[in-house]
């Protein structure tokens, strides 16, 4: 095809996506909507062979940035917020248009979290990041003094997915912005027209060239990307290719960041308020369309409230409306892609054979599109079922009834995804206990998933859901060298351990470590009075 500029049919998406070239399929990557399978853009596809200049043009503006006083720093990510939020309905109806999910929910959980990402660091980003004291706490080094310096990385490259295509890449470019580092972001093949938008507000808000660059294509632009040799590696995505990443970052030692996804429990106790946690349940596990790696995916419910329980489940279920993310009035979006959508229904439907039973939803819905489903409600699930053991990333709710809370807390632990978790209680005290029992990298007591809207919680988990953190001061941290500066508060005096080795300087080596370590204080006073002289020893080199 020729090169003439393609304009978008809606008013919404010629404000929310830019103009581009079409060129031909084989060199594009798709902006496609969900809801009904038009392509409504095409990107040129980053060819792999140009990472290696992408990363060393980021590499050069990265020098110049690092020297920039931290409070000019953090003025452009002030400007980066104003920018995000006047173009906020622009922002939503772009993200709402390449991955499905509601408008509301592309406001709150795509915008809402970017602004406040952007805000928060350019206010908190100069305190977060200035040098620290480091406390001795060894007498025979009180004369030095200690500094934690925070030093950026380098260039880091990002590999985003696409079912929070804002707020995912834009909660780590964000502080590593602030802590002097330059960004290669190669968004999902999905949401190219997202990864566009963040490359075209970070030009906008003042970032100098090269400094942050957005890159189009699929798994071979990543591996590129990795090939390239950025100085970290930042992944959201599957376990597979999370481990293809791990492998690449591994034989070139460059560290990582891997988001892998989760398979998150609810546990419902008995003195749980039922008609809230069901509310939660049903929330937690469709929002998205349940295509979120904190999903609620596996929920373990009392014996002596399941039956009340799951009834408000399936009740409230039905309730939802599935349309087009478009319409104000739709609860439940579609899925991504058709693909996606069948690896759900195959799950149910080997749950199903197993014994377990669909209480509500399920099926297809073809009279809305390839991509829908009605929400699903499914019960006694057990741990041998792929629905149990594999991340379903799509709206089931599997319940399984459990005895009582160390039961619970069992089957909750018997997954290899440790990302998150809830417990629902009315006794704050107990619920707190309780989490302290899950493997988990966050357990929220009486709410699900929007912990990874606050900053300053951490964000990540451990095994099959990866390493890392990302979000927080932990997340910060992921991004910068930590360097520690120690000066000497007498620098005219040679130190006793140095070389002129003799029976004087072991002898009070034998004193200093009794003055330290031994068990009783008398001891410890007569060695160290015997261990100063070796203060004045001579013979030292």
């Amino acid at each position: 095809m020729s090169k003439a500029e393609v304009r978008l049919e809606s008013h919404a998406m010629q404000a929310a996506l830019p103009t581009v070239p079409i060129v031909s399929r084989t060199d594009t990557v798709e902006s496609a909507n969900p809801a009904t399978g038009e392509v409504c853009a095409r990107f040129p596809v980053t060819a792999p062979e140009e990472l290696s200049a992408v990363v060393e043009r980021a590499r050069q503006a990265q020098g110049e940035w690092a020297v920039q006083p931290i409070r000019r720093r953090s003025s452009v990510l002030q400007r980066l917020g104003e920018l995000l939020f006047a173009r906020r309905e622009e922002a939503a109806a772009l993200v709402t248009r390449e991955s499905g999910k509601p408008r509301v929910e592309a406001l709150f959980a795509d915008v809402l979290t970017s602004l406040d990402s952007a805000f928060y660091y350019a206010k908190r980003a100069p305190r977060l990041l200035r040098p620290e004291r480091v406390p001795h706490h060894n007498p025979a080094l009180k004369a030095k003094r200690g500094w934690l310096h925070h030093e950026p990385m380098g260039v880091i490259g990002m590999i985003s997915p696409w079912n929070y295509p804002l707020a995912i890449p834009m909660g780590t470019l964000i502080p590593a912005l602030a802590a002097g580092n330059a960004v290669v972001l190669k968004p999902s093949e999905f949401v190219p027209g997202c990864g566009a938008l963040i490359g075209e507000l970070a030009a906008e808000a003042g970032v100098p060239a090269g400094l942050v660059q957005v890159v189009q294509g699929r798994g071979d632009v990543g591996a590129a990307l990795v090939a390239a040799a950025p100085d970290k590696i930042i992944f959201t995505g599957s376990v597979a290719t999370g481990k293809r990443v791990a492998e690449a970052c591994a034989a070139r030692l460059l560290p990582s960041v891997l988001e892998l996804g989760g398979k998150d429990a609810m546990l419902v106790l008995s003195d749980a308020d039922l008609d809230i946690a069901s509310s939660a349940a049903v929330w937690g596990g469709f929002t998205n369309c349940g295509q979120a790696c904190l999903s609620v995916e596996r929920l373990f419910v009392e014996r002596p409230v399941a039956e009340r329980f799951l009834a408000l489940c399936v009740e409230k279920t039905r309730k939802l409306r599935v349309g087009r993310p478009d319409d104000p009035a739709t609860d439940v979006g579609p899925m991504i892609r058709a693909v996606q959508l069948d690896r759900v229904l195959r799950q149910l439907d080997e749950a199903v054979a197993r014994g377990a039973k669909l209480l509500a939803g399920g099926a297809r819905r073809p009279d809305l599109g390839p991509n829908y489903m009605d929400p699903a409600v499914i019960v006694d699930a057990t741990p041998q079922m792929s629905l149990m053991r594999e991340e379903t990333f799509g709206p089931v709710l599997a319940v399984a009834v459990v005895e009582d809370v160390e039961q619970a807390v069992r089957l909750a632990n018997d997954s290899p995804f440790t990302l998150g978790a809830s417990v629902w209680t009315r006794d704050a005290s107990r619920g707190r206990r309780v989490a302290e029992k899950l493997r988990a990298g966050s357990v929220m007591v009486n709410d699900v998933v929007s912990y990874f809207g606050i900053c300053e919680a951490p964000h990540g988990g451990s095994r099959d859901s990866g390493w890392g953190r990302t979000h927080s001061r932990a997340g910060l941290l992921e991004l910068v060298h930590l360097k520690y500066v120690d000066v000497d508060a007498l620098p005219g005096i040679p130190k006793a351990w140095w070389y002129g080795y003799n029976q004087d300087l072991l002898d009070s080596a034998r004193s200093i470590l009794d003055a330290m370590f031994a068990p009783r204080w008398t001891r410890k006073l007569r060695a160290a009075a015997q261990s100063a002289r070796v203060l004045w020893r001579k013979g030292r080199i």
